[in-house]
């Protein structure tokens, strides 16, 4: 997932995926609302990106953490 700022609704998208994935990671754009953390509670493996205005480099890099 590629997020930024979005803790309100990070907490209910994370809890309907988590039984169903056994690995999931968050690639946080520059989030200031604690978003990182929700993810983490989560079991998320979280990763930061400097956002460079090209969403195809943040879906690359958050297919490389994937792997």
């Amino acid at each position: 997932m590629i997020v930024k700022d979005e803790a309100h609704q990070l907490d209910a998208t994370l809890a309907s995926l988590a039984p169903h994935f056994d690995d999931i990671v968050v690639l946080d754009t520059g989030s200031a609302d604690g978003g990182p953390d929700i993810a983490r509670r989560h079991g998320a493996r979280v990763f930061d990106f400097a956002w460079i205005d090209d969403f195809a480099a943040a879906r690359n890099a958050s297919l490389e953490h994937a792997r």
